[in-house]
């Protein structure tokens, strides 16, 4: 544990990219590699299930230090992370901090939490309080309850390990995704000696936006074009018989779609495919917002499967008769991939159309047609590029239309949190129904740091109501706010849930009584939403 802390400080000091570099290599270099896997495990989002919650955490500390609640919000909201705020509060002990056991061991501790009583749970709390120094009981505190935000990227990690252990990064983030269990390994045998997990999916390709006009990519016959679906991207495997379903996120679904799993029995054995997980009904592709509706319930009944059925759009082949094709040509990989679907013959495996054009005009109007097919614009493919790791410019780019945005008045802030704990910085912003103001979207991005500052000072001599971390504020400020989607909702006040709204820009050239209405986003919710 200490080499971790010692990696977070390190990681903490600086913005500079080969620097945190550095500090990841010194790192995987000396750390015993029972902790290094857990380490990559925290790094990448596999911390296990927390055994203590915030609010426990909260309600302990206050009890341990007699600290009345107002007192430890105000602390809370000045700090901005309650894992830093209660390693601060908590006073060393008088004695010399102990040594920080080894990481793989205080994770084994932390685990077996899981079936110990409260008063066991705060008894490990104390004792570690008590025993760790204030950087100790921030990492502490972040095994226990949080993420690990650390400013360094997968990419970051997978490059670090690659000139490590001598491996190309490909491979390192090939070796890395699928199932393992950081208890039942160590990084070296991962890397080095993972043995056959059939289950494991390929890293990701990945796409960047295209900003620059479309002509600026060259001659059109040098490339492929498709709808770019809005799901949930995936890799559907079936190898040895078995079937196994990744998203994106490395998140192993396979249980939540069992018509994927029938329908992949009818793909031939050792074969990876890559595309999207799609609501479908009838043919017709349902809003993004009904696929989270599915996945948010932990039974999937079978009125739910009928209600919202999911198909796999497949668009590239990354695997045929258990061989590796990503450097293949897409072209190749492609042409494949249709023989493949042609013979399956499932309605929940479909291929992603290719979109005929012979220039970029008649390109830019099949885009403007993206939303009546239910997608959010386009994908270009180079025909002769392969199936990359990450994202790499100039071979894959996704053109998405441009979003929705109407104009709003904020009416709520909130802090925001870490270094941005002091300024606020999280808004919801309302639209006109009448005389009645109704929220419909909440933003934190899109401002840049001097505007934020100002809209801050403006919230803090405008707020008129305060109900815990948030405050009501003078409707007078104006912003138009863009969305990718919509959908209806019985959640939202508004009647219409949209999908990530963000700032375009401050209107500080439209009052309050310019905004858009409530009609106005029933219209955008009737024309386009489900």
């Amino acid at each position: 544990m200490k080499a971790l802390i010692t990696l977070i400080q390190r990681l903490d000091q600086t913005n500079k990219t080969l620097e945190k570099l550095d500090a990841l290599k010194a790192y995987f270099l000396s750390a015993d590699p029972r902790d290094a896997i857990w380490t990559l495990a925290l790094f990448t989002g596999r911390r296990p299930r927390r055994p203590i919650t915030s609010a426990q955490l909260k309600d302990w500390c206050k009890a341990f230090l007699r600290m009345p609640d107002w007192l430890f919000e105000e602390c809370y909201q000045t700090v901005g992370d309650l894992a830093e705020t209660i390693a601060l509060l908590v006073p060393d002990a008088a004695e010399q901090p102990a040594e920080p056991p080894a990481l793989h061991l205080l994770m084994e501790e932390i685990i077996r939490l899981h079936g110990a009583s409260e008063e066991e749970k705060r008894d490990f709390l104390h004792t570690y309080w008590q025993a760790l120094d204030q950087s100790g009981r921030f990492v502490l505190h972040k095994l226990l309850t949080g993420t690990f935000r650390v400013g360094v990227s997968r990419n970051l990690i997978i490059q670090a390990l690659a000139e490590v252990y001598g491996l190309e990064n490909a491979t390192v983030a090939h070796r890395i995704a699928g199932q393992w269990e950081p208890r039942h390994t160590r990084l070296d045998i991962l890397l080095h000696h993972a043995g056959e997990d059939i289950s494991r999916p390929y890293p990701f390709c990945l796409a960047y936006p295209l900003e620059e006009p479309v002509h600026s990519l060259g001659h059109p016959q040098e490339w492929l074009a498709e709808w770019k679906w809005d799901g949930i991207r995936g890799q559907l495997i079936r190898r040895s018989g078995e079937v196994f379903l990744w998203s994106r996120g490395e998140e192993l679904i396979t249980d939540r779609f069992p018509e994927l799993v029938a329908a992949a029995m009818a793909l031939p054995d050792g074969i990876v495919l890559d595309g999207e997980i799609l609501p479908c009904r009838e043919n017709q592709i349902l809003p993004f917002q009904q696929l989270q509706t599915r996945i948010g319930r932990k039974r999937l009944s079978a009125a739910l499967l009928r209600e919202i059925p999911a198909i796999f759009m497949a668009y590239d082949l990354l695997e045929y008769q258990g061989e590796d094709w990503r450097e293949m040509p897409f072209v190749t990989r492609r042409h494949q991939l249709e023989a493949c679907l042609r013979q399956a013959v499932h309605p929940q495996l479909q291929l992603s159309p290719l979109i005929p054009f012979a220039d970029w005009q008649t390109l830019i109007q099949s885009r403007e047609n993206a939303r009546q097919m239910g997608s959010e614009g386009l994908m270009l493919k180079k025909g002769n590029s392969p199936y990359r790791t990450g994202r790499h410019k100039g071979e894959w780019w996704k053109w998405k239309v441009n979003p929705f945005s109407l104009d709003a008045v904020m009416i709520y802030a909130q802090r925001g949190h870490g270094r941005r704990a002091s300024l606020y910085t999280d808004y919801t912003f309302a639209l006109r129904d009448g005389d009645q103001l109704i929220p419909f979207a909440r933003a934190y991005s899109g401002l840049t740091d001097a505007e934020i500052r100002e809209v801050d000072q403006f919230i803090k001599s405008h707020s008129k109501e305060q109900f815990g971390p948030v405050r009501t504020v003078d409707p007078q400020l104006v912003f138009e706010i863009a969305f990718e989607g919509l959908a209806p909702s019985r959640r939202h006040r508004s009647g219409v849930a949209v999908r990530f709204p963000r700032i375009l820009r401050w209107r500080k050239d439209k009052t309050p009584e310019e905004i858009n209405t409530l009609d106005d986003l029933k219209q955008l919710l009737k024309q386009y939403g489900g």
